[in-house]
């Protein structure tokens, strides 16, 4: 007996040696992709601010202003600010200061959301801050107000030939990036002939002719056609043609293909459990992840990118309960507004949600490998 018992430990540990053996060698990054993963550069705030369009022009998105706020003015949210937050007179951190807030636990009033910057009211003063300086963001009214940072798209669409998403509404206008024929995207407004699109932190413009198959999305959970998603929401990647890039791009089409299914009435989504592991194995590449604001190697990096995305789909309606949820660090993911993005990659960094309606849900993620990665949500009943 004693010797059965030895026997079979010893082939237990020797069946877990190899088991961890193999992982790590998964996990491995070769020096080659070290050193490519460490020569390039995460996007820094001065990038994001030079990339926001020039809203002096006629042909860009114009936000509202501080001229269309009074002192009298509903608020949408409160929220608390970081140490030091100031509210400026224009959307520069070098234009005047209206007022300093000096402690972080002042209450603030916002009034208006933007890409990059809110208009917030405080001890007597409106005027502009910037989306990063924002905490605890709740809503005034939570039955009537969405959630903080949702915004509902209106159509979905597809490139009828090869698309550009431009920086104005000119067909003369330089790029953001240039998708695909047959790519599928969601449109955010239109105007005089053009799809107005989130890009990063500002906005991105596409002419409508370059389009095809507009599908509204449903403005409410009873969509009118059966055609019509529930919810869309559509965010977008670099091209850049590294190897390290390629891999991303090709772990954002992986997590979208483990992503997309059917959800139930009380059904939960664990993003790790379900689109990982981001082992080698299941076709993932290494990639940079971003981890409390920093850049650093890793198998599955861009599946972040998956999992915000689909969070901003899921704001955009109310039946879908989230249970947890962690933003990239304090500057959050450059690729999306801040304070809409959904970290995953362990068990403190995990987007888990559940179907709280009473009808199942269909989840699914598209992507052409061109830029451009589409979060879809219809009712399945």
């Amino acid at each position: 007996m004693l010797r059965r018992l030895l026997a079979f430990a010893l082939a237990f540990m020797m069946i877990f040696s190899v088991a961890c053996a193999e992982e790590t060698e998964e996990e491995e990054l070769s020096d080659s992709q070290m050193e490519e993963l460490l020569a390039e550069d995460a996007v820094s705030e001065s990038d994001e601010d030079a990339a926001a369009a020039d809203e002096s022009s006629d042909k860009v998105y114009h936000e509202k202003n501080l001229s269309d706020f009074t002192m009298s003015s509903p608020a949408l949210y409160t929220c608390k600010v970081t140490s030091n937050t100031i509210l400026y007179a224009e959307r520069n951190v070098k234009s005047k200061a209206l007022v300093y807030c000096g402690s972080k636990n002042v209450t603030v009033e916002v009034l208006y959301v933007g890409a990059n910057w809110t208009i917030c009211r405080y001890d007597g003063a409106i005027g502009y801050v910037k989306r990063k300086r924002l905490l605890n963001v709740t809503p005034v009214d939570p039955v009537n107000t969405p959630p903080y940072g949702a915004q509902k798209s209106t159509y979905i669409a597809t490139t009828a030939t090869e698309c550009h998403v431009r920086k104005s509404m000119d067909n003369s206008a330089d790029s953001w990036v240039v998708l695909n024929p047959g790519t599928m995207l969601s449109i955010w407004q239109l105007q005089n002939g053009w799809a107005i699109v989130p890009y990063w932190r500002t906005y991105g413009y596409i002419n409508m002719n370059e389009l095809t198959d507009l599908i509204p999305v449903s403005e409410t959970d009873n969509p009118a056609r059966k055609d019509s998603p529930i919810a869309a929401y559509t965010s977008y990647y670099t091209m850049v043609q590294t190897d390290i890039n390629k891999g991303r791009i090709i772990n954002i089409r992986v997590a979208c293909d483990r992503l997309t299914r059917v959800m139930q009435p009380g059904e939960i989504l664990d993003f790790n459990a379900h689109v990982g592991p981001y082992r080698k194995a299941l076709g993932y590449q290494p990639a940079w992840v971003l981890i409390n604001g920093t850049s650093v190697p890793g198998y599955g990096g861009g599946t972040c990118q998956v999992s915000s995305t689909l969070y901003n789909a899921l704001l955009q309606l109310p039946g879908i309960g989230i249970l947890q949820r962690r933003p990239h660090g304090a500057d959050g993911a450059k690729y999306l507004p801040h304070g809409v993005d959904a970290a995953v990659g362990n068990d403190k960094l995990n987007l888990r949600f559940r179907n709280n309606y009473d009808f199942p849900i269909r989840v699914e993620g598209h992507t052409s490998d061109d830029g451009a990665l589409l979060m879809l949500i219809y009712r399945a009943d």
